[in-house]
């Protein structure tokens, strides 16, 4: 099989200017044909990456290159420039090792190194450290210039979280230049949204749970739109909304934080600002950092939940999503996320029990989340029948809808009943056109 010349070009992002991709491609079709001849040029393989970052090496292009490597299609590769392949050391020397094994040369023609020889190689180790020092250099520069912004507590602008407005303002400095600065303000209507959403899934640990009573609420986003777990998620994760009280001080300094904010700013007022929290790479959706790398000070802003419900909701955030987690799951229960504690005004959740009725459903109980929490310490209220409570209610609300799914169900209550209120004898049932109806006892109930 007559193996070819590859050309491979990478640029960070997407633009015509510079060392394009078409440009760094064409200066090696020059090289391959003045050191290997025209029809060497001519057949040379070509494997382009635009908006990917030198930082790693997995792209598609390159990807796809390395495949064609291997199954010994290529006798060499040809590159523009040295930190067009990598720009970390680790990543750059594995390559060179495998493809020396393979036989397969590399041939940077901006530095004429080419690793067909011993001096070639050991000077292409030598630049690709030069090569990671500048980028960490650049790392460093933009971590040092996050930490004077911290220093300030300034929002950054971009994209306005739901619950604020972004207003700037433009300040002249001593030098006489223009300077602007973005303030965020509460956004009353969209702020309840978000203490809603944090209610939610902290009543009920479930972001489906969540969805579905914001969908049967017609409750939008912002732009008008469903939301979806994913939006849902992204405003649970941002620290924006955190209270700066103490339990977020003790939180960021337990995690390891760098804070820059003094003892007094943590005033249980202002929200918090965390910098460095994405790492945002040209081509690819943005990558949440861990909270070790993160900037954080005390923004400007109000903050809206309270640092312990932040902090609960991440708790829950983070279990949840590991694998050897198994969270209890009722799959009939149709009041979760409907059904609150009058007491405390806690939602109610279900617990399943490993009793069966004459009928052979499984014997469940509403629980106030608050009782369940604080262990029977900060709420007194007795549990409902589940099995009970939801047949009575869904029969008085949806007439001849037993034929339908638990599913079908739960979104139909959901549909005609904007909340349903325990008071440890009665439910009292609130219809979403303001009515309400009164529960009588249905049964006996547990302590």
């Amino acid at each position: 099989m007559k193996k070819e010349y590859a050309i491979y070009s990478r640029k960070s992002k997407f633009t015509g200017k510079g060392e394009s991709v078409e440009n760094q491609i064409e200066m090696c079709r020059e090289y391959i044909k003045l050191h290997f001849g025209k029809e060497a040029s001519v057949g040379a393989m070509i494997f382009e990456d635009e908006g990917y970052s030198g930082k790693s090496l997995a792209r598609p292009q390159f990807s796809n290159m390395m495949k064609a490597v291997n199954e010994n299609k290529i006798c060499a590769i040809v590159c523009y420039r040295l930190d067009r392949i990598s720009r970390n050391i680790g990543d750059f020397s594995n390559l060179i090792t495998k493809l020396g094994e393979l036989g397969v040369s590399f041939i940077s023609i901006r530095e004429q190194f080419d690793t067909g020889s011993p001096l070639g190689r050991a000077m292409m180790y030598i630049a690709s450290v030069f090569s990671q020092l500048e980028r960490e250099t650049i790392a460093q520069r933009i971590r040092d210039n996050l930490r004077e912004l911290a220093k300030t507590g300034r929002w950054l602008g971009g994209t306005t979280p739901t619950g604020y407005i972004s207003s700037s303002e433009a300040t002249v400095n001593l030098n006489g230049k223009t300077k602007k600065a973005c303030h965020l303000k509460i956004k009353e209507d969209e702020a309840e949204t978000v203490r809603l959403i944090f209610s939610l899934y902290l009543a009920t640990d479930s972001l489906a749970e969540t969805e579905s009573y914001l969908l049967s609420r017609n409750i939008k986003t912002k732009t008008g739109k469903n939301f979806t777990r994913s939006a849902i998620k992204g405003i649970l994760k941002n620290p924006v909304y955190m209270i700066a009280d103490e339990n977020a001080k003790r939180y960021f300094e337990k995690s390891g934080v760098e804070v820059y904010a003094d003892e007094s700013d943590f005033d249980s007022a202002r929200g918090i600002i965390a910098y460095n929290r994405t790492e945002q790479e040209q081509g690819k959706a943005n990558r949440q950092n861990d909270i070790s790398q993160w900037i954080v000070s005390v923004g400007k802003h109000e903050g809206i939940i309270s640092g312990k419900g932040w902090i609960n909701a991440q708790i829950l955030l983070e279990r949840n999503k590991s694998a050897s987690y198994k969270k209890e799951r009722s799959k009939t229960a149709l009041l979760s996320g409907l059904l609150k504690c009058q007491s405390c005004g806690s939602f109610m959740r279900p617990h399943m029990t490993s009793r069966l009725s004459k009928n052979g459903e499984a014997i469940y109980y509403y629980t106030c989340s608050l009782k369940l929490k604080s262990k029977g310490q900060l709420c007194f209220s007795k549990n409902a029948n589940g099995n009970k409570t939801d047949k009575e209610i869904f029969n008085t609300v949806i007439k001849n809808g037993e034929q339908l799914t638990v599913v079908q169900k739960r979104l139909a209550l959901r549909e005609h009943i904007k909340e349903v209120i325990w008071d440890g004898e009665r439910a009292h049932i609130v219809f979403s056109d303001g009515e309400e109806n009164e529960m009588y006892p249905l049964c006996k109930y547990s302590k």
